[in-house]
Order: structure tokens, then sequence, then C-alpha cells
């Protein structure tokens, strides 16, 4: 059963003088003067974004058909997960078996978070070069092509037998902040289980076994974020994230009711609207790795608009610290050569967070980057000895 997040109902005619303590302590995207952008939010003419664009085509995947053994269900969902990640690496899943009150409490939970006077928020404040915490556009080291959002992310660690999610909340943000912990660590629980689902079903789709994937994930050390897009009086000068490839392996979306995300689809920007009660989901570049290039990571975005603020909450699947990202063998035999280094993870994630900032060549800044840090390793342990 889901968690609630409030301790005690809200006042349905909060006061006054509350509200404006909340406005003047609420992270301010505007200029003084409300018509206009700050300059460190605009991005450059070929970035600028259109909130009506064609929506993306993609396969609505029913995962209990899926699960339930039938091989003509198997068979369809494999072939349209194929397809689909052969190209753009996108798709939707419904009849997912994650309770729908849980994420409707996690939401109550951002709604609460995010209203928060921006003195408590950054109690969780995220540091330069760490992946867990509260960051604003103010709070980092880009000064320009700001992102128009506040996020909170969270460490979920399915080998722990330990309430990572939940200790880190109340560690950072006080024990008057368990009952939030909570919902999260459950949420995280909830879409862990849901992405070895879905690692299974990619696993199928590529011809190797549906265990190969889901053993290689079990024991995941993944990613929680929750965002916070504000309305904006010019949207079509800014962004709410900035055009990129996931470095981690599975996204696993859920998009309340305002339309934002867009994906970069044979040279045009296209939408994936939110559908009641499903999640987004996409290939990441270390799960592209694995497939050997074979499924996609495709550069996709959120755009904000003048109206009203969106909320998404986003599970990324990243595999435990130890594990080398290397494809099986079946799959390179099948499309040779091998394209992509061995690694791990933090290998991939210390250059997103502390030397580059993710757009469609990550990846390819990062095997260079890789070389180069192989080739440093190698010539000090040859360097002789003083």
């Amino acid at each position: 059963m889901a968690i609630k997040c409030m301790t005690t109902a809200k006042s349905q005619g909060e006061s006054k003088l509350k509200q404006e303590m909340k406005r003047k302590h609420r992270v301010e995207f505007g200029s003084s003067d409300e018509s206009m952008v700050p300059e460190n939010f605009i991005w450059p003419d070929e970035f600028k974004a259109r909130e009506s664009v064609p929506e993306l085509d993609v396969p609505h995947i029913d995962l209990q058909k899926f699960v339930s053994e039938n091989e003509n269900d198997i068979e369809e969902a494999t072939r349209l997960v194929d397809e689909a990640c052969r190209k753009h690496g996108f798709f939707v899943l419904v009849n997912h078996g994650v309770d729908m009150e849980l994420m409707k409490n996690v939401h109550e939970c951002m709604d609460e978070f995010f209203s928060l006077p921006l003195d408590v928020k950054q109690k969780a404040q995220r540091k330069v070069g760490e992946n867990y915490g509260y960051a604003n556009s103010f709070i980092g080291r880009f000064s320009s092509k700001l992102p128009w959002k506040e996020t909170f992310s969270l460490r979920y660690a399915a080998h722990h037998n330990l309430p990572v999610t939940h200790d880190y909340v109340c560690h950072h943000l006080g024990p008057e902040f368990s009952q939030q912990g909570k919902v999260y660590e459950e949420c995280g629980e909830a879409l862990s289980d849901l992405s070895l689902k879905i690692v299974e079903l990619l696993g199928l789709s590529l011809g190797v076994p549906k265990e190969k994937f889901k053993k290689f994930f079990e024991d995941n050390d993944s990613i929680i974020r929750l965002n916070y897009y504000p309305p904006c009086n010019k949207p079509e000068l800014t962004l709410g994230t900035g055009p990129h490839c996931d470095p981690t392996s599975i996204t696993i979306l859920h998009q309340d009711h305002v339309s934002g995300l867009q994906v970069y689809v044979d040279d045009q920007w296209h939408s994936i609207p939110p559908i009641k009660d499903s999640f987004v989901i996409n290939i990441g570049d270390t799960f592209m790795a694995l497939t050997n290039g074979v499924y996609k990571s495709c550069f996709h975005r959120a755009v904000v608009n003048c109206r009203e603020a969106r909320k998404s909450i986003v599970f990324f699947l990243c595999p435990a610290d130890d594990k080398v990202v290397r494809a099986p063998d079946e799959i390179v035999d099948k499309n040779p050569p091998r394209k992509f280094p061995d690694y791990t993870w933090p290998m991939l994630l210390e250059l997103t967070q502390k030397f580059y900032r993710s757009d469609s060549n990550t990846f390819k800044a990062f095997t260079t980057w890789l070389q180069h840090k192989n080739l440093a390793t190698a010539a000090s342990s040859l360097a002789p000895s003083l």
C-alpha cells in the first residue's frame, strides 16, 4: 500500500502571509521585468523551442501481455520494441503494474518539496561533481544556456538492505521529512522492479535470453530525479532541459498532465505528450553500449510554457559500480565489430558530472577521454620510481 506523503492535511485557505513567505523564498527565474528572460537562460537560435511540433509515432507496449507468456503477445511486443529502439529508442509502457496511487503520492510530495522556502531546499543542495541533492539553475558549473527548472535527485540502491533514499532525505532535510523519504523509497523500489521487466523485454527483442540483462541490473544503483519546470513568460527563448542523450541505461519517465517532452527524429523535433497511467521509456548511452550500438540513445529535450508548471518523475536505471559495461558476444557476433570500450558506470558518470555537459556527442567524448585516461594511467605505471 502506498504511503501518504502529507502527515497533516493542508488547510484549503492557506494564509496570505504564508503564501507571501513562500513567494519570497522561491527561486526567481524571471527578471524584474516579467516580460523578459535573463540572458543566461536564453538559448542560441538553433536550440530555440517550439511548443507546437508533430507528435512522435511510438508503440504502446502492454507489459501485462508480455509477461503473460502468450507467444503471440511476446512476439508482437518484442517486434514493436525492436523497431522503435533501432530507430530512436523511445516507447510508451501501459498496463505496467505500478500502483498509480503511489505515483500520485510522489507528485504530492513534489508539490510540497518544491514549494518549500529556498533555504530549506538548500539543506540538500547538490554540490558540483555530485549526482544527488537539490539543484536549480543558479547552482552548478554552468553560467549560460541555463535550464528553466529545479530538480531533486536521490539515490536508489537495489542491492542495499538499508533504505538509502529515505535516509538521505531525513539526513539532509530533517526527520520531519521522513514520510516524503518513505514515499520516494517506495517509488524507487517499484520503478526498479519495473526496469528489470523492461530489460527482459529488451533482451528478448535483441535475441538474447531474457535473464541476461536482468541479472546485470538486478543489483542496480540508480537515480530518482524529481523535476519542476515553472511557467515562463517567453518560453520560446529558453528550455526546461537542454538537448541531450541520457548517459544512463534505461530511463523511466512519468509525466504529469502538462506536455513538454520532445525528441529529435528524422531531422525534426517531435513531442511525446502525456498519456494517463503510462510511462515513457527510452534507451540511454550505457544500454546503447550494451547493445553494441544496435539500439539508439536519442537526442531529446524538455520545453516549458507560459501557462502552468510542469512536473515529471524520472528513474534512471544504472548498473552497480563494479559491473563492466560490455556488449554480450552474441550481440557483437551479429553486429560486428565491437564498437564501444569496456567501462564501469562511475567512469562515465565522472565525465558528465565534472568535465562534460551531456549532449548528442557525450559518448564520443567519453571514448576519447577514456583513451587518454588509460594512456596516462599506463604511462604513470611505467615511470621509474624515485
